[in-house]
């Protein structure tokens, strides 16, 4: 388990519209030897990536990210994005789309080029979170869950068009010299982190988090939240505010003070957890990793997400999603009953509950397929937004 570090990153006075917070990240040098580009995709459309012969990943994929780590080479600038008009819908679920395919969802191409589909790495994550199910025939245990495992794996998520004020609030704000970032919150509730190797990669690539996946509680926090209170700097009297020079410390100072306070009291849940990391593929001196939080219950919002570090792990590009109370109880669940080995009494154990609640829980978190059958049936399924078929 380790720590994300944002080395390199500093947090800027934040931007407020409505209930959604906008908090630059800037570097002071970027990030060399690496930049990354969007690679569109004709219309927006429900995506299948064969990750194997016998499993399919199928989402929402409005676009690719396309890292090169050749230098300053034909294509190491960013290119293609802007505002689309009109957002196709609110679930992905609901859409009604062309439908494109894609092999693998991390894809080398020519020169020291890769394609990889953001956030879809770590959803896949997720998704793939002890698919496998059961490994020894506990009396327990369906036919069905020796056979298929966790299969298929659904999770629901929201487009950023449908996070009330997002697109108003990229579209209004400024973006700061150096900046390579953001952190996205709604009703001061930490949505997403982005961030990207160059200042020019970021300019291009910030309109694309309005296409972005946000989970359910982010959307409910901009639809039903109260707007939040805007950052003030506070010029106090006295000799120093009458120069420019003093003007200028002061206001150095206020900003030391902001980034300070918000790595504290608004990241802190972001930069204070220890993660699994998992290498998805090696880039020269840059590694691609996706990360999943500890599902601890007792903490507060916990995130998965993926980083492209450098040799010294410096992040050079991160994109998180916040998982919803309910996936987070989903996640420790399935770890308390890996960490058993699927017997129910030791779980339960671990748990400190009984055999039966634990069942209850079980058929709570949507898992009723995996027991036994006893006359129950299972609840119908809402649609995927993205969904594994049996390995």
């Amino acid at each position: 388990m380790t720590r994300l570090e944002l080395t390199g990153l500093t947090a800027r006075p934040s931007q407020v519209w409505g209930g959604v917070r906008l908090v630059p990240l800037v570097r002071e040098k970027p990030v060399e030897g690496l930049r990354l580009h969007r690679e569109v995709y004709a219309g927006y459309g429900v995506g299948t990536v064969d990750v194997d012969p016998r499993t399919h990943y199928t989402s929402y994929i409005p676009h690719g990210f396309v890292a090169d780590w050749a230098g300053e080479g034909a294509h190491s600038a960013a290119y293609g994005t802007q505002f689309a008009g009109g957002a196709p819908g609110a679930r992905p679920r609901t859409l009604t789309l062309p439908r494109h395919r894609h092999h693998r969802l991390a894809k080398r191409q020519p020169g020291n080029r890769l394609r990889f589909l953001p956030l879809h790495l770590a959803m896949e994550g997720y998704l793939a979170l002890h698919f496998g199910g059961p490994s020894t025939a506990w009396e327990e245990w369906s036919r069905q869950a020796l056979r298929d495992g966790l299969s298929p794996r659904a999770e629901d998520a929201y487009l950023g068009w449908s996070v009330r004020g997002l697109d108003d609030a990229l579209r209004a704000f400024e973006i700061h010299p150096g900046q390579c970032g953001v952190l996205v919150y709604a009703a001061d509730a930490l949505a997403a982190a982005f961030a990207v190797p160059h200042p020019g990669d970021y300019r291009l690539l910030h309109p694309t988090l309005v296409q972005d996946l946000f989970g359910e509680l982010i959307h409910q926090y901009a639809v039903y939240g109260a707007p939040v209170p805007g950052f003030g700097a506070r010029i106090p009297d006295g000799p120093r505010a009458g120069t420019l020079a003093g003007l200028r410390a002061v206001a150095r100072k206020q900003e030391r003070e902001w980034s300070e306070a918000h790595d504290t009291l608004f990241a802190g849940e972001l930069l204070d957890t220890s993660y699994a990391f998992d290498r998805v593929y090696r880039m020269g001196s840059f590694t691609l990793s996706r990360f999943l939080p500890p599902f601890l219950r007792d903490r507060g919002g916990q995130h998965i997400g993926e980083t492209i570090t450098d040799h010294k792990g410096q992040v050079a590009y991160l994109k998180t999603f916040r998982l919803s109370e309910a996936q987070v109880r989903r996640g420790h669940l399935l770890q308390r009953l890996a960490d058993a080995d699927w017997q129910l009494p030791r779980a339960a154990t671990a748990l400190g509950t009984g055999q039966a609640e634990l069942m209850r829980r079980i058929r709570a978190a949507g898992f009723e397929s995996l027991l036994r059958d006893r006359g129950r049936q299972a609840p119908p399924h809402d649609g995927p937004v993205s969904r594994g078929k049996p390995r």
